[in-house]
């Protein structure tokens, strides 16, 4: 998402407050129906979160040597190890790139201090971008595997209840990241160039270049340490029809409380 996109959205804050239908909303309904509106038309966000892991995810199926089984993944195809990948890719999009400029550029221009003084909190426009940006991970993560499913015959998740599991928690964690970023970074442009360069350190901790289970053994184990390392470990567990190592579940949980705490303690309204 490009700041000129977040500047613009930040240009029209009485547009944010008031449904355009006319009929009587609460104020975080109003809020929540406004920045839909404004959400969906950013195409680029949407292509970004929703449709770039799926287009990743078929572009890969391409290469032929990926749909071999290998002896060294337990005879699985590089390309059912990139369905999670593709998935923690959304995940990262969403939370680290695509929401901290939104947000910021919201403080910057002091939209969120002038909700303060109206019936509309703050909080309501964070809550908004929060559920936007999760929901639209969160179809991204269906047409992943959806399409690996249809395209490759990626077999689907052997323990479904596992698997969304570790899929919530890597969300989570994902999402308190980027309110991290948007409390410790007061600008767009900050909060932008931070993201990017976050998100390419997460990009490689998920095994977007190496999948993580192909990673030598220091290198995966010191990967493991970091949020989405342990839920690639997580999905992957899943993904074969066990239940996730508690280990892997517990350090994704334990970024998020860390992330998330910390998020409520620099982020500041204006």
């Amino acid at each position: 998402m490009s700041p000129d996109t977040t500047t613009a959205r930040a240009a029209a804050p009485e547009a944010r407050t008031a449904p355009a239908d006319g009929r009587r909303r609460g104020p975080t309904a109003a809020v929540l129906a406004a920045e839909t509106r404004l959400f969906l038309r950013e195409p680029s966000s949407i292509f970004w979160i929703v449709a770039f892991p799926t287009v990743l995810l078929v572009i890969l199926g391409f290469v032929p040597a990926f749909k071999v089984p290998e002896k060294g993944l337990g005879d699985r195809r590089v390309i059912d190890l990139y369905v999670p990948v593709s998935i923690l890719l959304a995940m990262i999009m969403s939370g680290l790139q695509a929401m901290p400029p939104v947000l910021a550029a919201y403080r910057e221009r002091g939209i969120l201090r002038r909700m303060s003084a109206t019936p509309v909190r703050p909080s309501a426009l964070l809550t908004a971008q929060i559920a936007l940006h999760g929901a639209a991970a969160l179809v991204s993560a269906v047409l992943v595997v959806v399409v690996g499913r249809a395209a490759y015959g990626v077999p689907l998740p052997g323990n479904p209840l596992g698997y969304l599991l570790a899929l919530l928690l890597v969300l989570a964690a994902a999402l308190a990241l980027g309110a991290t970023i948007t409390g410790l970074f007061r600008t767009a442009k900050a909060a932008t160039a931070v993201g990017s360069a976050s998100y390419i350190v997460m990009m490689f901790t998920a095994g977007v270049w190496v999948p993580v289970q192909a990673m030598p053994g220091t290198l995966r184990r010191v990967v493991e340490a970091s949020p989405f390392g342990a839920a690639s470990q997580a999905l992957d567990d899943a993904a074969l029809g066990q239940w996730p190592s508690w280990t892997h579940l517990g350090i994704v949980a334990l970024w998020t409380l860390v992330a998330g705490y910390t998020a409520g303690l620099v982020f500041r309204w204006q």
